[in-house]
C-alpha cells in the first residue's frame, strides 16, 4: 500500500513538473515578448504584452478538456461515449500493422526522396563547416573552432563520411536513419501500450510534423543521434546491452545527448522489467558515463572552453517554443491536454506515462540548459526532434491497453 501511496506521489510530481514548463513555454505562445522583455538586461522597445496567436490555442484546450471531463464524468451522449470506447479499445492485427506501417512509411518515402538531389551548401550556412571538417577527418587538424567540434562528433562523421563515400550522397544514411526513427518510435509506442493501433498512431503523429520533415534528410542536421538515443529506450526491453552502448553512440553522435541522461535513468526505473535487470542496466550506465568523461578530458577537447553560466540564458531559452516549433500545430494546441491525458493513464497502472512525461520535460529543458551553459551553441529546431518523437509516443500512450 506503501509503495502504491508513494508510486501516486511520484506521478504527481512528475506531473507538475512537466505542466510547469509546459505552461512557462507557452506562455511565449500567448505573449512572446514577456519573458525576453522582464529577464533581459538590455533595453528593448518589445511590448512584453503585445499578444500572439493565441485563439487557436485557448480554442483547442477549451474543447479537449470540456470533451475530456464530459467524457470521464460519463455526461457525454450514451452514443459518443460507445464511440469513444470503441476507439480507445479498438486494436488491430500483426498483418494489418504491418501493411499499414509499410503504406505510411511507402508514402513518407515516395514523398521525401526528391530531397536527396538538393545541394545543402546552397541551403545551409553550416554545411560549410561540415565539409570542411570531412575533408580532415578523422585524422586531421583544423584551427576553426568550430570545425574542430564537428570533427569531435566521432559516430557522426564515421557515418556521414561513409555516406558520402560509399554512396556518393552525404544524405542518403541520415535519410535512412530518419526512416528508422519513425519504425523505432513505432516499437517503443507498441511495447509500451501493448497495442499496435498505439504505434501506427504515434507514426502517423511523428510523420505529420513539420519540424521532423523538415530535418529527415539534412546531413548537417541530421538524425542519427536522435535514433540512438530512442533506440537505447526501447533496447532497455529487448536487449539491455545494448542500451547503454546505443545511448553512447548517442553522445558521440551529439554530445547535446548528455543532457538525456538523467530522463534515461528515470525510464530505465519506471520500466516494467525485473527490478535486477534495472540494477545492472543503471550500473551499465554509470560505466558509460565514466568512459565518456574519461575520453573527453584525454583527449583535447574544445568543451572545457566554451563552459560558462548565465542563467538569464535559460530563462530566454524556454521562449524557444514559441518561434522554433511554431509549425507544429498538433503539438503546441495538444500538449497541454496531452499531459494531463499521461497522467490519467499512469493512475491506471501505465507508469511508463510517467516517463514520457519526463521525456517531453527534459525535451523542452534541454535547449534552455545548453545555453544557459555555454554560447557556443544556440537552440535550433532540429534540437527539438526528440521531443517530437516523445510527443508521437505520448499521444499513442493515450490508447494503451488497459492494466490488470
Amino acid at each position: 500500500m506503501a509503495s502504491k501511496s508513494s508510486g501516486n506521489i511520484l506521478s504527481y510530481v512528475v506531473f507538475l513538473s512537466t505542466l510547469s514548463v509546459i505552461l512557462l513555454s507557452l506562455v511565449s505562445v500567448i505573449f512572446p515578448a514577456l519573458i525576453i522583455r522582464t529577464v533581459s538586461p538590455f533595453e528593448t522597445d518589445l511590448d512584453p504584452f503585445e499578444s500572439g496567436p493565441w485563439g487557436p490555442l485557448l480554442i483547442s484546450n477549451v474543447i479537449l478538456f470540456g470533451f475530456g471531463i464530459g467524457y470521464y464524468k460519463k455526461r457525454l451522449p450514451k452514443k459518443f461515449s460507445q464511440t469513444v470506447e470503441f476507439v480507445l479499445n479498438f486494436e488491430i492485427s500483426k498483418k494489418t500493422a504491418l501493411i499499414i506501417a509499410i503504406i505510411l512509411l511507402s508514402i513518407y518515402i515516395g514523398l521525401s526522396v526528391g530531397e536527396l538531389s538538393l545541394n545543402e551548401e546552397e541551403e545551409w550556412v553550416d554545411y560549410i563547416i561540415l565539409k570542411e571538417a570531412l575533408k580532415i577527418w578523422p585524422f586531421g587538424e583544423h584551427e576553426d573552432v568550430y570545425v574542430k567540434e564537428q570533427t569531435e562528433r566521432y559516430v557522426r562523421m564515421f557515418l556521414l563520411w561513409s555516406s558520402l563515400n560509399v554512396f556518393q550522397n552525404i544524405k542518403i544514411l541520415p535519410f535512412v536513419a530518419s526512416i528508422l526513427l519513425v519504425i523505432v518510435t513505432y516499437f517503443l509506442t507498441y511495447q509500451i501500450s501493448q497495442k499496435r493501433f498505439a504505434g501506427i498512431i504515434s507514426m502517423v503523429v511523428l510523420l505529420q510534423s513539420y519540424t521532423f520533415l523538415r530535418y529527415d534528410t539534412i546531413a548537417v542536421y541530421e538524425n542519427f543521434w536522435a535514433l540512438f538515443y530512442i533506440l537505447s529506450l526501447y533496447a532497455v526491453y529487448k536487449k539491455w546491452y545494448f542500451s547503454p552502448i546505443s545511448y553512447l553512440l548517442s553522445v558521440f553522435t551529439k554530445a547535446f545527448a548528455v543532457l538525456y541522461f538523467p530522463m534515461s535513468i528515470f525510464f530505465i526505473y519506471r520500466a516494467k522489467i525485473h527490478k535486477r535487470r534495472k540494477i545492472v542496466i543503471i550500473a551499465s550506465y554509470g560505466i558509460v558515463v565514466a568512459i565518456t568523461v574519461g575520453i573527453f578530458l584525454a583527449g583535447e577537447s574544445i568543451f572545457g572552453e566554451i563552459i560558462r553560466i548565465d542563467f538569464t540564458e535559460f530563462l530566454i531559452g524556454l521562449t524557444s517554443w514559441s518561434y522554433q516549433l511554431r509549425f507544429d500545430y498538433l503539438m503546441i494546441l495538444t500538449i497541454l491536454p496531452l499531459s494531463v491525458g499521461l497522467l490519467i493513464r499512469s493512475k491506471q497502472g501505465i507508469k511508463e506515462a510517467d516517463s514520457i512525461l519526463v521525456l517531453i520535460l527534459g525535451g523542452l529543458l534541454a535547449g534552455p540548459i545548453l545555453v544557459m551553459f555555454t554560447d557556443f551553441y544556440y537552440i535550433l529546431p532540429y534540437r527539438f526532434v526528440p521531443l517530437v518523437v516523445f510527443f508521437a509516443i505520448g499521444i499513442g500512450v493515450l490508447f494503451s491497453k488497459k492494466q490488470t
